[in-house]
Formats: C-alpha cells, sequence, structure tokens
C-alpha cells in the first residue's frame, strides 16, 4: 500500500513515497528532493553464493533526468561515466560497514535518478533513499545512515548548497554518518584550516541526526521484521588451536620491513598453517570444512597480529613510530618531451607524473546530469598491476583508478590558475610504478611536482599523506597511524586522506571499516596529517622551489588578443572557411588536423587565443587575423588590388577578406565607357573609402583618391 512522508529539511520539502514502485524487490522507496527524484530499490539473493560478503551498489544516471539525448550513436545510456562512478562509490563507503562482514547472500543497491534539480543533489538523496529501503526491507543492516554536502560561504556553513551557492563557496564536503558518529567524508576546499575544516565536519553530523530520525520514524511504520541469514561462524576450539600453532610465526613474517619479502614469508605461514591441519585431521570426515576455517582462521590471525603490535605494544609492522613517515625522494624533469615530469617515492609507493599543456579547445566534454558542460584540468590515475609485483587485468579504468583519479584532481583543482590567468586544458597523468599504500597521496605529490616543472602557475605547492586508525577488540583503545602502508590499510579501520597546501586543506577522503568515528579522533588525525604535511612539502620544495617561469620547448606557446566579438563570424568565414584557410597558410601545412598546424580558439567574449611551439607561426596567425578583423575608416585612402572587372565597376581587396567595389563612376574624373580601358585585374590602384550602403557592402572611389593635378588634367 502506497504511504508518502514528508519532512521539512531546512526549508526545502524531502518527500519520500513507499509501497507503490518495484513492488517486487525487497523494498524501494522513491526520494524527492524539490524537482530532484531518485528510486532506491535493494534485492538480496536467497542462497549462500560466495564465501566474502557480495554488496554491490549502483547509482544509473538516466538523462532524460535533466532533458538530453545521450550522445553518439547510440543514442542510449552505456557504460556509467566518471561521476556515476563516484557516486556509487559515495553511497557505498557509508552504508558497507553497516553490514555484518560475515553475510555471504549477495545484496544489491541500486539508484536510478529520474529527475534532476542542481538545486538539490541526487547523490544525497539516492544515499537516503539506499539507507531507508535497506531500513524497511528484511535485510539484515545496522543503519540508518544520512549524508549532507557542507559548503562555507564568508564565515557561514551552508547545508546542501545550491549549485550557485557552491561556486561560491571555498568548501564543498560531503559528510555521511549515522546518528552516533561519522563514518564518511569527501571534501574539496579552498585551502581551509584543520579546524574550520572539523567545525564543518561536525556541523554536517548534527543535520544527519535529524535525517536519521525521520529514517526510523518511517521503518517503525512500514519497516519489515528482519531475516535471520545463515552467517560465516568458526569453530571456537579450532581458532585456538590455529592461532596457538601459527601466532610466533606470523610475528616474525610481519615485522619483515621489505613488503614482497614480507607478504612472501606471511604466505608461507599460511601455506604451512594449512598443511599442518591438514595431516593432523586427514583421517575426519569434515577435512574440507576443516581446512576451509583453517584458511579464514590463519587470514584473520595476520590482521589480529598487526592490530595487536600496533594497540598493546605500539609498533608498526615495519618498526616506524606512529608519526613516522616513510622515506622520501622526489625528482623532476625525468622525461625530456612531456612537458612537465616528476618521480615521487615514499618507502615502496613510487608515482611518475607528466602534466601536458594544449588549447583551451581540448577540454574534456563532460555528458552528464550536472550543470558543467566541460573541464579543462583533469588528473588520470593508472595502476597496472605489475606496481605490486601480480599478474592482473589491464583495459579499461576500474573504480578505483577513477576514484583515487578523482581525489589527486581535486586536491590540486584549487590552486589551478583560472583559465585568464593561464588559458590552457592541463592534463596530469600519474603512473604507479610501484605501491604499498597511499598511493593515492604519492599521486597528488608527484602531480604537483610535474604541475611546477611544466611552468603551471600553481598559487601553492600541495602534498597528501594518509592517516590509519587501529582500535582494540573492546574499542576501549585506539592509535593513528601517519603515513599507513598495504598491510595497515588493508587490516586497518580507517583509511584518511588529507592534501594541502602550507596553509591548509584543499582535499580530504576517510573511508571506515567500523561503525563510526568521534570528533576527537578525527581531530588528532588532521593535527597528526598536519605535521606530516609539512614535512613533505619540506622534501618537494627543496626538489623544485615555485612553478618554473618558463615552458616547456616542446609545450605550446600562446598567444592572446581581442577582437570585436562581432567579427568572430568574418574569422571563422562561411562554414569556416577563413579560419581553416588561415590555419593552414600560417602553418604551411596541409590539414587542419595536422600535428603542425597551429591551434587557434575563438571565444564568445571576443578573445582570440592562439597556440604553436614556433612563434613566428603564432605572430603570422595574429596577422592574418587582425586583416580579417581591420576595419575600413570612412574617408581613409588604401591601396588596393584589382580582383574582378565588370561592365559596371571593379572589385577590389584592400586586404585579405576585406573586398569593395569600385562603381564604373567612381572609376576616373572623366566619363568611363569600359572600366576594362582603366583597370585590369591585378593592377594596384588607390581608392577612397566611401563607407557601406545600406546592404552593408563597401563602396570605394578611385576618382577621390587621384592627386589633385590628376583631377585639374582630366579636367582640362
Amino acid at each position: 500500500m502506497k504511504k508518502v512522508f514528508e519532512y521539512d529539511f531546512l526549508g526545502r520539502k524531502l518527500v519520500v513515497e513507499t509501497g507503490h514502485l518495484a513492488k517486487q524487490a525487497n523494498a524501494a522507496v522513491l526520494v524527492r528532493y524539490g524537482d530532484t527524484a531518485v528510486l532506491s530499490a535493494v534485492v538480496m539473493g536467497n542462497a549462500v553464493t560466495q564465501d566474502f560478503f557480495p554488496l554491490q551498489v549502483l547509482y544509473q544516471e538516466k538523462l532524460y533526468s535533466v532533458g538530453k539525448i545521450p550522445g553518439g550513436f547510440i543514442k542510449r545510456e552505456g557504460r556509467p561515466t566518471d561521476e556515476a562512478t563516484l557516486a556509487a562509490r559515495i553511497i557505498d563507503r557509508p552504508l558497507r560497514p553497516m553490514f555484518d562482514e560475515n553475510l555471504r547472500n549477495e545484496i544489491q543497491v541500486i539508484n536510478m535518478v529520474l529527475s534532476v534539480d542542481v538545486d538539490n543533489s541526487p547523490i544525497m538523496a539516492a544515499l537516503f533513499g539506499s539507507s531507508l529501503a535497506l531500513g524497511i526491507s528484511e535485510i539484515p543492516f545496522d543503519g540508518p545512515v544520512s549524508g549532507v554536502v557542507v559548503g562555507k560561504i564568508g564565515k557561514n556553513f551552508i547545508i546542501n548548497p545550491t549549485a550557485s551557492e557552491l561556486e561560491e563557496s571555498e568548501l564543498n564536503l560531503t559528510v555521511a554518518g549515522t546518528k552516533d558518529a561519522i563514518c564518511m567524508v569527501e571534501a574539496g576546499a579552498s585551502e581551509l584550516s584543520e579546524s574550520k575544516m572539523l567545525d564543518a565536519m561536525m556541523f554536517g553530523h548534527d543535520v544527519i541526526k535529524d535525517l536519521c530520525e525521520f529514517q526510523n520514524k518511517i521503518i517503525s511504520e512500514v519497516g519489515k521484521e528482519k531475516v535471520v541469514l545463515e552467517k560465516a561462524t568458526l569453530d571456537e576450539e579450532l581458532v585456538k588451536e590455529v592461532e596457538e600453532y601459527a601466532y610466533d610465526n606470523m610475528l616474525k613474517a610481519i615485522q619483515i620491513k621489505d613488503k614482497l619479502e614480507s607478504y612472501a614469508k606471511v604466505d608461507e605461514v599460511k601455506a604451512d598453517t594449512v598443511n599442518h591441519f591438514e595431516e593432523l585431521y586427514q583421517d575426519n570426515e569434515d577435512l574440507e570444512n576443516i581446512i576451509k576455517q583453517v584458511t579464514k582462521i590463519v587470514n584473520n590471525l595476520e590482521g589480529k597480529v598487526v592490530r595487536t603490535l600496533i594497540t598493546e605494544k605500539k609498533i608498526r609492522p615495519d618498526g616506524r613510530k606512529t608519526d613516522e613517515i616513510r622515506p622520501l625522494e622526489a625528482e623532476v624533469d625525468i622525461l625530456a618531451r612531456t612537458h612537465g615530469s616528476a618521480i615521487f617515492t615514499r618507502g615502496q609507493t613510487q608515482s611518475l607524473a607528466t602534466t601536458t599543456l594544449g588549447a583551451i579547445g581540448e577540454h574534456q566534454i563532460l555528458d552528464g546530469l550536472g550543470i558543467e558542460d566541460s573541464k579543462r584540468f583533469m588528473l588520470h590515475y593508472n595502476f597496472p598491476a605489475f606496481s605490486v609485483g601480480e599478474v592482473g587485468r589491464y583495459g579499461s579504468p576500474g573504480r578505483r583508478e577513477i576514484g583515487h583519479g578523482a581525489l589527486g584532481e581535486r586536491a590540486l583543482s584549487y590552486v589551478i590558475p583560472s583559465e585568464e590567468e593561464f588559458p590552457y586544458t592541463i592534463r596530469v597523468v600519474s603512473e604507479i610504478l610501484e605501491s604499498n599504500g597511499s598511493s593515492s597521496q604519492a599521486t597528488i605529490c608527484a602531480g604537483c611536482l610535474s604541475l611546477m616543472a611544466a611552468g603551471v602557475p600553481i598559487k601553492s605547492p600541495v602534498a597528501g599523506i594518509a592517516m590509519g586508525l587501529i582500535t582494540s577488540e573492546d574499542s576501549k583503545k585506539y592509535t593513528i597511524l601517519t603515513d599507513i602502508q598495504g598491510l595497515e590499510d588493508h587490516m586497518g579501520d580507517m583509511d584518511f586522506k588529507v592534501a594541502g597546501t602550507r596553509k591548509g586543506i584543499t582535499a580530504l577522503q576517510m573511508d571506515i571499516k567500523i561503525k563510526g568515528v568521534t570528533k576527537n579522533i578525527l581531530k588528532e588525525a588532521l593535527s597528526q596529517a598536519k605535521k606530516a604535511r609539512m614535512e613533505i612539502l619540506d622534501v618537494m620544495q627543496d626538489c623544485i622551489k615555485e612553478p618554473r617561469k618558463e615552458l616547456s620547448p616542446y609545450a605550446p606557446k600562446i598567444e592572446t588578443f581581442q577582437i570585436d566579438p562581432e567579427k568572430i563570424k568574418d574569422v571563422i568565414g562561411r562554414g569556416g572557411e577563413m579560419i581553416t584557410k588561415i590555419i593552414l597558410e600560417a602553418s604551411n601545412v596541409k590539414t587542419v588536423n595536422d600535428k603542425d598546424a597551429v591551434k587557434v580558439d575563438l571565444e564568445d567574449d571576443g578573445r582570440v587565443i592562439i597556440y604553436h611551439t614556433d612563434e613566428n607561426i603564432i605572430k603570422e596567425t595574429r596577422r592574418r587575423i587582425e586583416q580579417v578583423v581591420r576595419e575600413v575608416i570612412p574617408g581613409e585612402i588604401y591601396q588596393a588590388t584589382v580582383v574582378k572587372v565588370e561592365d559596371f565597376g571593379c572589385f577590389v581587396s584592400l586586404w585579405e577578406g576585406c573586398e569593395g567595389m569600385v562603381h564604373v563612376s567612381q572609376l576616373d574624373n572623366k566619363r568611363v565607357n569600359k572600366p576594362s580601358d582603366i583597370v585590369k585585374v591585378g593592377d594596384k590602384i588607390l581608392v577612397k573609402s566611401l563607407g557601406y550602403d545600406n546592404r552593408g557592402r563597401l563602396n570605394l572611389s578611385r576618382k577621390e583618391a587621384l592627386p589633385k593635378e590628376s583631377n585639374k588634367k582630366s579636367e582640362k
């Protein structure tokens, strides 16, 4: 039966409909937030199909939601956009810790974006709907969770800012949590201080509590009774046996400093343990199940040893102090022909970053639900399998690559110069050559170095660091770790990435595996991260102190000037004929797609931007464009070239792109029977401008330009 619930959320209407749509799913809700509408449906498989918890969260953008028809030939939605992938990650991250990790039934959470009002976030509506659909379903879920976007204009924080407010805001923070704690953070900021960022997170959490309470009210009214599912369980006696047998060897293996050597030794301990118990229980009828449990127990033991070492003994696997960064190295100018290049190494994590500069017209075109249709700064992150010494899949980027690239892009975007200051499209690519945790933050450091090497006038250098959290089994003790490596990330409770300048934070991302973190933990982590960031910035600026003043000789040079916006159509010409001619002749190439062809961007405001590696070609291109837009001044005398002779007069060219007519009556002071008696094609003659007629045609006079003596002779 259809039920409708309404909530006045800070002056905006939040409407939830249940029992009406997608009734064969375990549960579905339609969330209307302003004119935004998202259908969230959840489904659970009946059978145990995996030996891990198989949760899938989807965010499906429908272009009809913003009145668009998909581009390309197929004209239907295909693979998710990067923005849709990132939205799915934002929803997934706060939901996942709310499930029992021992569940084995497949669960899918699908969000269909049906209508979008850009002032009311469909992502936040989808997160709310996902949590509520799980909450009212029979699927075991320890929610609810909710999320909001926090902006900051002046001294004031704003919840779920509108599109125009977000443009003014120095902060774009997405925070999610339960009524008790924060469980996910994603932020970009214009060098915001740690204290202000913490205030913003807590400001957002205060509102989240109200949204969770609204969900609880709906759940209490229409929620189904939760089912009891089969969970993965372990035999307690077997757990004790395995841990007694393997603990000491596992402890030694984990404390080996070299990653690959340590991982190999850990694998050896696991294999030895499995073999031991295969022999011990070889006559047992349930041997297969026992070995499955032994494998699970020894895998869990690895995490248990790491946690005990850190929380009880304050010893990290590689022997570092809790606030100690691994050895750092920075180097620029690795590659001769790129516009900028750098390598940044932190321990066994290494990023090679390159910067490429292109014309404004080479910006990325976006075909999504947002109001932006292009962007001029891009950062792409690649993670080849060899970076961790493995074979693996090679192909289009997955969710992880897209997510890490977006985080790096966000961190650096706040220091990228404006288009007016630096009219280039900028692409940074990070190739992870080696990885042992925190490769996204190495990407930020290497990317920043490559930008500086390329001569991009960034406002300030940016560095990133990943913080970790290890809690004890009773959650009463915790330890915050600086610069977490792979094992600490995998076995820990939090991955808290903080990037920024010396002045403040530019990006933040937090994922956790526990139900939430407190204000004190966040405050301590931010403080520890700031200290580490300063150390990294010191190393980076020892390598290159500031952005280079000169661009690479292989980067396109640039010249910008202004023309009358009304003249843009003249420069382009009919069907692009004029601009094509200018490009081909100035560059001395046969096609505009030739790699040596000059690039010309014509902006609506009359700005002309010319790009080429050869300054002479740029100057020639500008000269030709200025000839096209040059104005004819009434009464002025010009030298013209005759291009065509007719019975009624002749046509002349004053300069390229500027032609006018000299009527037969204006060819001479004496009567002219045939214009061909006076001029022929190719003649150079002086003409005086008589202005334009009512049809916009330029009229010229040879008679008015003749020397006075010639006039007198003609009169005789």
